[in-house]
């Protein structure tokens, strides 16, 4: 049989539009009834062989789709490095450092949503200013270029994967100050600004 053909079979039958009987291949159709197809025998093609090609990409796509099988996967502990494959130039990945940080609240909101990310921002590189319009003008492609991610893990093997040097500046977490409600009309606290 040749391998086209097996293979088309083979996706009939994982997506469920027929399965291997006795006799050859049983199409499942609307209703009650279904319809058998018998293949040639200059094809020298036995049910076995379908079954064994089924039982063998069913096993294999059940392992890609279980997450839960952990041991099973395959994992490599060596690390990733892709600078050869993403054509960026050798002088932007030996040289650049970058900075991993969660940013500030911006001062204009009271919300703290966009401090929930992890940035990463690479060092400046030389400006200086356009003779034409006075513009602060750089050689560096990647001087404005600001990547987020959802974790600091994230962030630190994206750098490690493109042989980037990183600092990390952990997130800092403000603590919450106890305040008084009596306070504000104590005669001896600076709370009552309105009357002094």
């Amino acid at each position: 049989m040749p391998h086209q053909a097996q293979l088309i079979f083979v996706v009939l039958v994982e997506m469920g539009f027929c399965h291997v009987g006795q006799v050859g291949l049983e199409f499942l159709t609307s209703g009650d009834q279904s319809t058998h197809l018998s293949l040639p025998k200059c094809w020298d093609y036995r049910c076995e062989s379908l079954c064994q090609a089924r039982s063998l990409s069913t096993s294999t796509w059940r392992l890609a789709q279980d997450q839960t099988q952990d041991t099973q996967l395959i994992t490599v502990d060596e690390k990733l490095d892709v600078t050869t494959l993403t054509g960026v130039p050798e002088e932007h990945i030996k040289t650049r450092k970058v900075r991993i940080f969660v940013p500030a609240r911006n001062n204009m909101q009271s919300g703290v949503n966009n401090t929930k990310k992890w940035k990463m921002e690479f060092d400046t590189r030389e400006r200086w200013e356009n003779p034409l319009m006075g513009w602060a003008s750089t050689a560096d492609p990647l001087s404005n270029m600001v990547l987020t991610f959802r974790t600091k893990e994230d962030a630190v093997s994206f750098a490690e994967k493109n042989g980037w040097s990183y600092d990390v500046e952990e997130r800092k977490v403000p603590k919450p100050k106890s305040k008084s409600y009596g306070a504000n009309f104590s005669w001896n606290k600076r709370t009552r600004v309105s009357t002094k």
